[in-house]
């Protein structure tokens, strides 16, 4: 009930009631305060008692689907297909996993711009003017190919699912 209030709170709360009310009314102002308490805390579980009781088993059944959908909003993309399609066993889905991973790395990388923009051709040359910077290896006649790799590729960044979005 008072998750949001903090020890600091409570006590500059209590000392702004000595303050206000004095030594002498505070003790009476304290059991007023809990004895509310207590009473709007059996108001509301006489009220979701009696709502309980109303509804019967209509409420049994309400609460179902709601913990299925809980269920299902806690599981994530992987857990989800290995659970309705495959019954629980990841074993097929790993098992793609793995190949997909093995075909990727016989293949390698695709080039990431396998034709320069403007129609240049790999012989020709843009000028070189003054403050710009030259690549040493495009001079020394060296093919990209035997050119050592980037040190780290950049990851692209993550594109959003259905899955990512939450309606609440």
């Amino acid at each position: 009930m008072f998750s949001s209030v903090g020890w600091g709170e409570i006590l500059v709360l209590i000392v702004l009631a000595l303050i206000i009310l004095g030594p002498e009314r505070l003790p009476d102002a304290i059991t007023w305060v809990m004895q509310s308490l207590r009473k709007v805390r059996d108001y509301a579980t006489g009220a979701s008692k009696d709502l309980q009781e109303q509804m019967g088993t209509d409420f049994d059944s309400l609460r179902e689907p709601l913990q299925q959908l809980n269920e299902l909003r806690q599981m994530s993309p992987r857990a989800m297909v290995t659970k309705h399609l495959f019954d629980g066993d990841s074993s097929t889905l790993d098992e793609i996993e793995t190949s997909v991973r093995d075909s990727l790395s016989i293949s390698g990388p695709a080039p990431s711009n396998p034709h320069p923009p403007g129609g240049a051709t790999p012989g020709s040359q843009p000028p070189i003017g003054p403050g710009t910077q030259v690549d040493l290896t495009r001079l020394a006649g060296t093919d990209q190919e035997t050119a050592a790799p980037p040190a780290e590729p950049t990851p692209k960044p993550r594109r959003l699912d259905a899955a990512d979005w939450d309606a609440t």
